[in-house]
């Protein structure tokens, strides 16, 4: 070993700093969720009021499309 003697403490800890916990999976869960109900809506409404936006809609369609595939990538990645 590296920086000193391999006790069974230190295994212990080694290997509990690799599992990295479920409070980290489950935030990166929710925050997808959260970003996937934000791009649905951001979505819907740029749909809806495209007359209003007029040449914006492309762009604000482009933001809230891409805040959508980034809630979906969240939740569907692994946590490492």
């Amino acid at each position: 070993m590296l920086y000193g003697k391999d006790t069974p403490q230190t295994r212990e800890a080694r290997s509990m700093s690799e599992e990295g916990g479920f409070g980290i999976t489950a935030a990166e869960k929710f925050f997808g969720i959260i970003l996937v109900i934000v791009g649905i809506l951001a979505t819907y409404f740029t749909f809806t009021s495209s007359n209003v936006l007029s040449i914006y809609t492309g762009f604000f369609g482009f933001l809230s499309i891409f805040l959508l595939a980034l809630g979906i990538f969240l939740i569907i990645a692994k946590a490492e």
